[in-house]
């Protein structure tokens, strides 16, 4: 996924829990999916750009959600969740599915064309700022305080450095792609922010919240079929093995492993694998692309998680000292 960040969801309720409960995993088994979601979801860039060398951008997400719906669906099924029955949620549920899936999915696909796999993943990181910049300005369900608009600012800062306005701006292909990759992540910032303002009180667990925002979105994707099919079609081993990959892992299996951190380790520490994701991007692209990275690329990045310590209130040294004091 581009990679999703963290569902915001109320827990369960009692009617919507499954028939028998599954094992919780134990913390090593915890930390090594932890571990596993961030490669997986790194990785994902990387599936895509070999993809595109075969299929349209549509055809990649295509692709991707409905494998993963169909992943998703097997373990919804084996769990025995039951599905919400409230208008009112599937409603919302169809605003997140094009806003967290179709519409990123879309732009993340359109973007990798013009600019490298590991810049993408640099730029992905962005999405806990977009979801703080969301939150205040466009839903009104959290109040910015100074250290949190200044991580903002700097997040900012940081974006400037990785397009670097010192070397010209031209209205090429590829500024045109990281500027549809910002549109991407806040996409992801708004539709967090859905969430905590629309269906925190839901009940629905956190597979049935991914099973529905990813099945509805595949549906979306299936209805566009005549259009999509329009392109033609280059398959290959790797291109197909990078296809099943993004979707039934990236799009289905890591959203479970990511759903078992959640509940076990909570939402501060279970975002933290927008930090692995960058590195395994930029990692993957050097080594089997050949992917050349500038050095404002990096700069740039080490500003844009100086900005996402800063606006998710990790970095309160100030408060510390005077606690301490």
């Amino acid at each position: 996924m581009s990679t999703a960040p963290v569902p915001i969801i109320a827990p369960a309720a009692p009617a919507a829990a499954p028939a028998t409960p599954p094992r919780q995993p134990g913390a090593a088994a915890l930390t090594a999916q932890f571990v596993l979601t961030g490669i997986i979801w790194g990785s994902s860039f990387l599936f895509m750009k070999v993809a595109l060398e075969g299929v349209s951008p549509a055809q990649v997400v295509w692709a991707r959600l409905v494998l993963g719906a169909l992943t998703l669906g097997v373990f919804v099924a084996l769990r025995r969740e039951r599905l919400p029955r409230r208008l009112r949620v599937w409603g919302h549920m169809t605003v997140l599915a094009l806003s967290f899936c179709v519409v990123p999915f879309l732009l993340f696909s359109w973007a990798q064309q013009f600019v490298t796999s590991g810049l993408a993943s640099i730029y992905n990181a962005t999405t806990p700022i977009m979801t703080a910049l969301m939150a205040w300005a466009v839903f009104r369900v959290e109040r910015l305080k100074a250290a949190q608009i200044a991580g903002i600012l700097v997040g900012v800062a940081g974006v400037m450095v990785i397009i670097a306005p010192w070397q010209g701006l031209d209205l090429t292909q590829s500024l045109l792609a990281q500027l549809a990759i910002l549109g991407a992540t806040a996409c992801y910032g708004f539709s967090l922010a859905y969430m905590r303002r629309f269906v925190a009180d839901s009940g629905m667990s956190a597979l049935v919240f991914s099973f529905l925002n990813i099945g509805i979105a595949a549906i979306i994707m299936l209805a566009l079929t005549p259009v999509v099919a329009r392109t033609p079609v280059h398959l290959d081993i790797w291109i197909t093995l990078s296809l099943v990959t993004l979707g039934c892992v990236g799009t289905g299996i890591a959203y479970i492993w990511n759903q078992n951190v959640l509940r076990a380790w909570g939402p501060t520490r279970a975002s933290t694998v927008t930090y692995i994701t960058p590195v395994v991007g930029v990692a993957l692209g050097v080594a089997l692309l050949g992917e050349k990275l500038h050095w404002n690329e990096p700069a740039g990045a080490v500003l844009v998680f100086l900005g996402i310590l800063l606006a998710q209130n990790r970095l309160r040294l100030g408060r510390r000292r005077a606690d301490a004091a």
